[in-house]
């Protein structure tokens, strides 16, 4: 039991250090109208020069959203291209939202 559980700790613990990256790739007016509390915001136009100052891992995961799942799908694109491979479109705020269970702020 006590490996069970000494297992089922670990992970956890290595799952709090992951770094998951949210990003709103919509336009300044629209982060104003409400965004995730804890997502960045870079346009989609400018993520791939953006994305490189965070120095992140390859393999961290980042998770796109914008108003309908379009943009965020162009910010994916780009930033596969450039070698990340742990990128989610998330689709709309809301659909965000629900997949991280963050809260809405303006």
């Amino acid at each position: 039991m006590k490996k069970v559980i000494s297992i089922t700790l670990i992970l956890l613990s290595l799952s709090l250090f992951s770094e998951e990256l949210i990003v709103d790739v919509r336009t300044l007016a629209e982060w104003n109208q409400g965004h995730l509390a804890s997502a960045k915001r870079i346009e989609w136009q400018e993520i791939s020069k953006k994305i490189q100052s965070l120095n992140l891992d390859m393999d961290n995961e980042i998770i796109l959203y914008c108003r309908s799942g379009i943009r965020a799908g162009k910010a994916k694109i780009i930033l596969n291209d450039l070698g990340y491979i742990n990128v989610t479109n998330a689709g709309s705020l809301l659909e965000a939202k629900n997949l991280v269970g963050d809260e809405i702020e303006k």
